[in-house]
């Protein structure tokens, strides 16, 4: 080794650092603000605004994104990632993780925000060398100079994104544990000792990580949507665990897990200390609400005001109207019989009928907002539909039926987007004292036993009838696409009834659940 490589590689542990990452996750297209209990919350002209104050004060910003910029509103069905990416390089991010959603229109649409992007798109569990739009376009890290020192920034992608979005063929996943190891030691044998992680594998299997492979000091979550930290706040949940959360490390030392919940309706702020030998020393600092009161910052308002003509009159179209409210919170539709599940179940039957479907099944995470009471806008609808699928009708077996209605609740635990919604004279029991594959303990249709051996017309979405969400089951069944976009099965429906009064109406029955 030469003596200038010997001081270049020396140079990047030779004092202390600190650094004060900023970050967002799963921000799903959100670039204005949304409702949260009583209150608006995030946007990206008030992001804009604190990303602007705190990289001009805080000491060597780190501006960083756990992914899943793309998907949930009407802006990203207008323009793909391409607004989005226009404020991020507006608001001086510096590295993001590939998240799932990334790739829900395939490859092409990544790559042509990979293309705008002023930062690297990251993902060390993907090899992309095969695929003509993302080859050179992922990387596994990337090395960035903060505070005259190099840092490592590593990226993941949850495991699950074959199943759950539209990679394509000629993107290739890798195991997740040896790429991200592979991915530290490449940095450590740069001399490079302070190793970031923008991860979008969800909080559980973050931790996983931290405990398991050595070298990471900072994970920066996504995709599980999860609030850290401590807030004197009646509009937000109750959080998941602490700011950051700190898990002990294969080497000895700490790992900080931090995430910013979703939509950008807290901006992550986390100040580390790092010692001399690149160790994380002491470290400070909590998500910051994201509030109402916060000023626009001007120039992301004008982008705002320009992006947003386009879809004006659109988005006001009034579609239906709903007396009661739909739920469609995350934690209700991953986990039990949901309004908003029920009416998108529902509308899939209405639709498919003259295609000869006399069930439909509903994937939770398909159902990606509920609606307040009042009028139902298009925008509304987009919001609880916005992935572009197409209604699919599938040739199944009660026997298919009742292993799909099994696998849906197998992760119950976890929050999956697998737990299945069924249409009205459907109706399954599970129990939770059982194992897994042997839960569901009562499936009924039209009030009489689902027939093993019967072959059943069932309405479905395209994604979740292609075997996402893991359902093999249907991979190989007799197929009748009809090409109608689910918003359109949604919008339909409600235009049809005029007010739709939905109640839960013991679809989903859970024995043995938790208190």
């Amino acid at each position: 080794m030469s003596l200038l490589a010997a001081l270049t590689l020396g140079g990047a542990s030779a004092a202390p650092l600190t650094v004060t990452v900023l970050h967002t996750d799963d921000l799903h297209g959100h670039l204005e603000p949304v409702k949260v209990g009583e209150n608006m919350y995030g946007g990206y002209t008030r992001q804009a605004t604190l990303l602007k104050g705190f990289t001009s004060s805080d000491t060597n910003p780190l501006v960083l994104s756990g992914g899943d910029t793309f998907q949930g509103t009407l802006y990203y069905n207008v323009y793909q990632g391409l607004a989005d990416v226009l404020f991020m390089n507006h608001m001086g991010y510096q590295a993001m993780a590939a998240g799932n959603h990334e790739f829900d229109n395939g490859p092409e649409a990544l790559a042509r925000f990979t293309k705008k992007a002023n930062f690297p798109v990251l993902a060390t569990n993907l090899d992309v060398s095969a695929d003509p739009f993302l080859k050179d376009q992922i990387k596994p890290y990337a090395v960035l100079n903060v505070g005259g020192q190099k840092v490592g920034v590593i990226g993941a992608v949850t495991p699950d994104l074959p199943l759950i979005s539209s990679p394509g063929p000629n993107v290739k996943m890798l195991e997740l544990m040896t790429s991200i190891k592979a991915s530290a030691d490449a940095l450590r044998a740069q001399g490079i000792d302070k190793v970031f992680l923008v991860s979008h594998l969800g909080f559980t299997l973050e931790k996983q990580v931290a405990a398991q492979v050595p070298g990471i000091d900072v994970i920066v979550g996504g995709h599980s949507h999860t609030l850290l930290g401590e807030f004197a706040n009646k509009d937000f949940p109750k959080p998941e665990g602490a700011y950051p959360t700190v898990v002990p490390n294969p080497d000895g030392n700490r790992t900080l897990i931090v995430a910013a919940w979703e939509w950008g309706k807290v901006l992550g702020r986390l100040k580390v200390n790092f010692n001399d030998a690149g160790a994380v020393d002491s470290w400070e600092g909590n998500p910051i609400p994201v509030t109402a009161d916060i000023a626009e910052e001007p120039t992301a308002k004008k982008m705002i005001e320009t992006l947003s003509i386009p879809i004006a009159s659109l988005r006001r179209q009034v579609v239906g109207n709903t007396s009661t409210g739909l739920d469609g919170s995350r934690e209700v539709v991953r986990k039990r019989e949901s309004t908003m599940g029920n009416v998108l179940a529902d509308a899939s039957l209405e639709a498919a009928q003259n295609a000869g479907a006399v069930m439909a099944l509903q994937n939770g995470g398909g159902v990606r907002a509920g609606i307040d009471k009042g009028p139902i806008t298009f925008e509304e609808a987009i919001t609880v539909q916005p992935f572009g699928n197409t209604l699919t009708v599938v040739d199944l077996t009660g026997a298919q039926i009742r292993a799909a209605l099994e696998h849906g609740v197998a992760t119950w635990s976890e929050s999956k987007g697998q737990f299945l919604h069924v249409s009205k004279g459907m109706k399954y029991t599970f129990d939770l004292s059982k194992p897994a594959g042997s839960r569901v303990t009562e499936v009924t249709f039209n009030g009489q036993p689902l027939s093993d051996s019967q072959t059943y017309k069932v309405a479905m979405n395209n994604f979740t009838a292609g075997g996402g969400d893991g359902f093999t089951m249907f991979k190989d069944a007799k197929k009748l696409e009809t090409g109608t976009l689910d918003v359109d099965v949604l919008v339909n429906y409600l235009k049809a009834r005029g007010t739709v009064d939905a109640q839960p109406e013991g679809r989903i029955v859970i024995l043995n659940g938790p208190k």
